[in-house]
């Protein structure tokens, strides 16, 4: 099984709505694939100063889903719409569990 975490730091121009905006579609799209096991998407709690802003965590069965998600079509406009250009900086790991 791969995990997929990424986190964001946002402009000022990210707004809550945006965020929301944001983690509704990602989550909207997550039924729609195929060996996804578990996904969660959501702005930080705020309970430390310093923290990113944003983090999505993902449960892929392989290496095929995770590329799958990673290149689908809605994923990559979402993230057109809403990451690219709001996202100051930008943290990504996928590992093995």
């Amino acid at each position: 099984m791969i995990r997929h975490v990424v986190l964001f730091t946002w402009d000022d121009e990210m707004t809550d709505e945006l965020e929301r905006q944001f983690a509704a579609e990602l989550t909207t799209l997550s039924p729609k694939l195929s060996g996804l096991r578990a996904y969660h998407a959501g702005p930080d709690a705020g309970l430390v100063d310093g923290n990113f802003d944003f983090a999505v965590v993902a449960d892929f069965d392989d290496v095929a889903s995770y590329l799958a998600y990673r290149d689908h079509p809605e994923h990559q406009d979402i993230i057109a719409r809403y990451s690219r250009p709001h996202a100051t900086s930008r943290a990504a790991v996928q590992y093995e569990l």
